[in-house]
């Protein structure tokens, strides 16, 4: 697996687009979840995880820095860092990139797994931590502190 990784080449719809002419605000963040589903898979996340264990992940938190306009028909892709996991949640950075390789916006998040019979907040399959384990530890590109507005914490309790 690449480190970190990075998403498909994404286009912005014209449906996007918001009455300033540039793409509105939420879709940055449809652009982001985009991303990251390529990469769920890779780490046992997914559509077929959720068939069969009845256990997703939730976005309890999600802050986004929009640093340069995107428009109709751009192409951008997202990175994703891991920056901290524990059983029952991760800490990530992400960076959307315009295909000519400027950065449009960065999103910090915190995950939670979730067990919907509840729902509640579960412990993640070893397997799956193994491999998120795994992939911090590939990350050979350091994220710059700075770049990291907000201090999400795993010292906070999960439900």
């Amino acid at each position: 697996m690449t480190q970190p990784f990075r998403s498909s080449l994404m286009t912005v719809k014209p449906e996007w687009i918001d009455f300033n002419g540039h793409l509105n605000m939420a879709y940055y963040n449809v652009l982001f979840d985009q991303g990251v589903d390529e990469l769920y898979p890779q780490i046992g996340f997914g559509y077929d995880y959720v068939k069969s264990t009845g256990c997703t992940t939730y976005v309890a938190e999600f802050h986004v820095c929009y640093l340069r306009e995107l428009h109709e028909g751009n192409e951008v892709y997202a990175t994703f860092h891991l920056v901290d996991f524990d059983e029952k949640r991760f800490h990530s950075y992400s960076e959307l990139y315009h295909k000519d390789g400027w950065l449009a916006a960065t999103a910090e998040g915190l995950t939670l797994h979730v067990d919907q019979s509840g729902p509640k907040v579960a412990p993640m399959p070893q397997a799956i931590q193994d491999k998120m384990a795994a992939y911090k530890a590939a990350q050979t590109t350091p994220i710059d502190p700075a770049r990291i507005g907000r201090k999400i914490s795993l010292t906070r309790k999960a439900n």
